[in-house]
């Protein structure tokens, strides 16, 4: 029985083995330990190692999820034709990425903070109108228009600093 294709679910301390060999029959279906990975795969012979998203592996998760069937899915899935992979990055580019990932959550945030301000003001600023009349509206609305046009331009200005 020659192992042909492996599939690894990967985790923080405990790692789940599938295997199959041409046959497509199971060959090892077992769960590693952190210490456990590098002797299990030093046994073997060496083969050619890919890796996939995992929302690409979903698709073949039979019942639940637990790790061993993502074990099983991942190596079902690795032997599609079409499937395309995930190439490997150096811990500069992961750390480029995680800055980037960073970087898109704060900007998120403050729009969403910068509108939820902008709802209240505005909510504000209709229950003023229904009290005051006229043009002594536009004395106070006007001023806060102004006002917060300046204020998102210095923010803009600072962030391209």
């Amino acid at each position: 029985m020659e192992i042909t294709t492996i599939g690894l679910d990967l985790a923080k301390n405990v790692f789940q083995v599938h295997a199959i060999d041409a046959a497509g029959s199971v060959v090892v279906r077992k769960a590693l330990r952190r210490a456990q990975v590098l002797p299990f795969f030093g046994k073997l012979q060496p083969c050619l190692m890919r890796l996939m998203p995992p929302a690409y592996v979903k698709p073949y998760v039979k019942r639940g999820k637990t790790d061993a069937n993502n074990a099983g899915a991942i190596c079902e899935t690795v032997t599609r034709p079409t499937m395309r992979f995930a190439s490997i990055k150096s811990e500069q580019q992961q750390a480029a990425l995680a800055l980037h990932r960073t970087r898109d959550l704060l900007v998120k945030q403050r729009t969403q903070l910068a509108n939820m301000i902008r709802g209240l003001l505005k909510l504000t600023l209709y229950n003023l109108a229904k009290v005051m009349e006229g043009d002594a509206l536009d004395d106070v609305i006007n001023p806060l228009i102004v006002e917060d046009q300046a204020e998102r331009l210095a923010t803009l200005e600072e962030g391209y600093t």
